[in-house]
C-alpha cells in the first residue's frame, strides 16, 4: 500500500518546518524537505539561497524544478512505495507562490513544467500554515544574504496571496491553518485537520 504524501507550505518565518518535523516524527513518516535534500540538492539549494549570486526568476524557477525532479526521484517516491509516509517541508506549490505569484513568472508555465518534475506524484494533503508578513517577520527578521528572505515585504505578501489562491482552488487536497498564536494551539489545529482526512 502506497504510503501518505503530507506537503507543509507557507511564507518563511510561518512556523511550517516545526510542525512538518513534528508531524514526521509523530506519524513515524520521512521527513525531507525542498530545496536541498539530496547530494545533488544541497549544490543546488547553496546557489538558490545565495543572494549574491545573480538569477533571473526563470533561472530560479527551473534550479527549483531541478531539485524537485531528483528529490521526487531519488526520495519521495521510493519511500512511498514502500507504505511509508513522507512529510515533506515544501513542494510544488512554493515555486508556484514563489516563482509565480511572487515573481511573475507565468502561472501554467510552471503548473506545465512541474508536471514534468514530479509526474504522479501528489500530495495527499497539503497543510497551508497561514500568518501574516508582519507576524513572519517579527518570528523572523529577513537576513540580507538569503535571496528570498531579504525580498520586499511585497513579494512576500504576492507570494502568501499566492498561496491562498491555491488553497481555494484545491480545498479537496488542502488545508489552511491559522498559525498564529502558541505552538501547541497551531498544532492541535494540524493535528484536528490530519485527524479530519484520515492521515491521524
Amino acid at each position: 500500500m502506497r504510503g501518505a504524501l503530507i506537503a507543509f507550505e507557507g511564507i518563511d518565518g510561518c512556523g511550517k518546518s516545526t510542525h512538518a518535523r513534528r508531524v514526521a516524527a509523530r506519524l513515524s513518516a520521512l521527513f525531507t524537505f525542498e530545496p536541498g535534500d539530496t547530494p545533488l540538492g544541497v549544490f543546488l539549494r547553496e546557489k538558490l539561497l545565495d543572494g549574491a549570486t545573480p538569477m533571473v526568476p526563470a533561472t530560479e524557477a527551473l534550479m527549483m524544478l531541478a531539485d524537485r525532479s531528483h528529490h521526487v526521484a531519488q526520495l519521495i517516491e521510493p519511500t512511498l512505495a514502500t507504505g511509508q509516509p513522507v512529510v515533506t517541508d515544501r513542494y510544488w506549490a512554493s515555486t508556484i507562490a514563489y516563482q509565480g505569484y511572487g515573481r511573475g513568472l507565468d502561472v501554467d508555465d510552471l503548473l506545465r513544467a512541474t508536471k514534468l518534475a514530479i509526474g504522479e506524484c501528489q500530495p495527499t494533503l497539503t497543510i497551508l500554515i497561514d500568518v501574516p508578513v508582519a507576524t513572519a517577520f517579527d518570528r523572523r527578521p529577513p537576513r540580507a544574504e538569503d535571496r528570498f528572505e531579504s525580498a520586499t515585504i511585497d513579494f512576500h505578501e504576492r507570494v502568501r496571496a499566492g498561496y491562498l489562491e491555491l488553497a481555494a482552488r484545491h480545498t479537496d487536497t488542502w488545508v489552511v491553518i491559522d498559525g498564529e498564536g502558541s505552538m501547541d494551539e497551531v498544532a492541535a489545529r494540524v493535528d484536528a485537520a490530519l485527524a479530519s482526512r484520515g492521515l491521524a
